[in-house]
């Protein structure tokens, strides 16, 4: 049975580039790569003013939609950082949408 993909083609529109890590460092101490991926995305994003006793704080934070599984030999995705509309965020989280017979319809990535 063929699943319908819950995220339209029509509104991935914004070009996108993400490294994946895994974990551990090399012996330069930077990440090691696991995934690449580059494409276009359905990409939200948001922001708030959380008040602090000194001072306020802006939080910014994103979501990240891709069509399938941009990580297949990957079962989660965890770390990483994307570049997009000019600038860099940091993967908070992954998460891969699975239809009822295992296979993914959706990859979100939660950006901060």
């Amino acid at each position: 049975m063929k699943y319908p993909c819950l995220v339209d083609k029509r509104f991935c529109k914004t070009p996108i580039k993400v490294t994946i890590y895994r974990e551990g460092n090399d012996e330069d101490g930077a990440p090691l790569t696991s995934a690449e991926f580059e494409g276009l995305c359905n990409y939200q994003d948001s922001a708030k003013t959380v008040l602090t006793a000194e001072k306020r704080l802006i939080q910014l934070s994103a979501q990240a939609y891709f069509i399938g599984d941009i990580a297949p030999d990957l079962a989660v995705i965890s770390d990483g950082e994307v570049e997009i509309c000019g600038e860099k965020r940091k993967i908070a989280q992954g998460m891969k949408a699975r239809n009822p017979d295992g296979s993914v319809n959706y990859t979100r990535l939660d950006l901060i």
